[in-house]
């Protein structure tokens, strides 16, 4: 499979691409602080066989990019954004099918406003609208105040979880612990837990990433300005919205608030699925993946 380095801006972003060269391009976006291989390669596979040429690839600060420190070398959500049209001009590729989860549904609607010349389609999973203050709300969970906007809050017991990454694991196996308890709460509790398999992704990830540090540097990035929620309206790339029925982050309607800002905006929700990738749903999230984009006139 091959492998790029695409150097930007004093970095380099790490990416590979799977499959048919001559198909259309399925770019995949993680989420905050997680490498490429948060995107398993089952579910990969699955997209690749179904004749699609598919690009992941590491944020900057995670996986094998470079990692920097954020004081000495800020940025902005929408930085990581441009990101991915860099990935896009590195592969030549001049549309692809959008896949993002969780901020990568941010940089999603983001590159729909600024870049939708370099979108056949969007499909957005487990994330939350431009227009919802999602740092604020984190902030709300533990004060206990409402949201502004009256949809549900981030889960109080999944955000303290997520906040003991600043504290240092020991030990690789004890850094694998707290990942795979992390998975577990984000899991939901409507499907069973399979822990060898989170544990063994998240082994892949250490392994790829050549060590076991959390990143979390995204965490101080510049969040997109509410403002550009209004913006939405405009965008006529054709959207999927993937709600998970358990996400503890963004938790129903979330995803129905963000088709409803989109024109061309269509919501499946899954039952049982959390705010992650279970094994035993992969299936089921790449059939409406793909058949999302074969539905999309080139």
């Amino acid at each position: 499979m091959p492998e790029k380095f695409v150097s930007l801006g004093g970095r380099s972003l790490w990416s590979q691409s799977i499959g048919p060269d001559q198909g259309d391009t399925i770019l995949l976006v993680a989420g905050a602080n997680a490498s490429a291989l948060m995107w398993p390669d089952e579910f990969v596979d699955l997209l690749v066989s179904q004749g699609y040429r598919v690009i992941r690839y590491d944020h900057r600060d995670t996986g094998r990019s470079t990692v920097m420190a954020f004081d000495q070398n800020p940025y902005t959500v929408e930085d990581l954004a441009a990101d991915a049209v860099s990935i896009l001009d590195a592969w030549e590729v001049d549309k692809a099918h959008f896949v993002g989860l969780s901020i990568g549904v941010t940089l999603g609607q983001v590159l729909a406003l600024d870049h939708p010349d370099r979108l056949m389609s969007l499909t957005l999973m487990c994330g939350a609208a431009l227009d919802v203050d999602f740092v604020g709300n984190i902030a709300r969970a533990f004060s206990g105040e409402s949201s502004p906007d009256g949809l549900p809050l981030p889960n109080k017991e999944v955000l303290e979880a997520l906040s003991a990454r600043a504290i240092p694991s020991g030990s690789m196996e004890e850094e694998l612990d707290r990942r795979v308890n992390e998975w577990r709460l984000l899991s939901g509790d409507r499907l069973e837990f399979d822990e060898s398999d989170f544990r063994l992704r998240e082994q892949r990830c250490i392994d790829h990433a050549g060590t076991w540090a959390q990143p979390g540097n995204h965490a101080m990035a510049t969040p997109v300005s509410l403002r550009r929620g209004q913006e939405l309206s405009k965008v006529g790339v054709p959207a999927l919205v993937i709600q998970g029925s358990e996400d503890p982050l963004n938790p129903p309607p979330h995803g129905k608030h963000i088709t409803d800002l989109l024109p061309n905006g269509r919501l499946v929700e899954i039952d049982g699925l959390g705010h992650c990738l279970p094994k035993a749903l992969l299936p089921r999230i790449a059939d409406e993946i793909t058949n999302h984009a074969a539905g999309v006139i080139s």
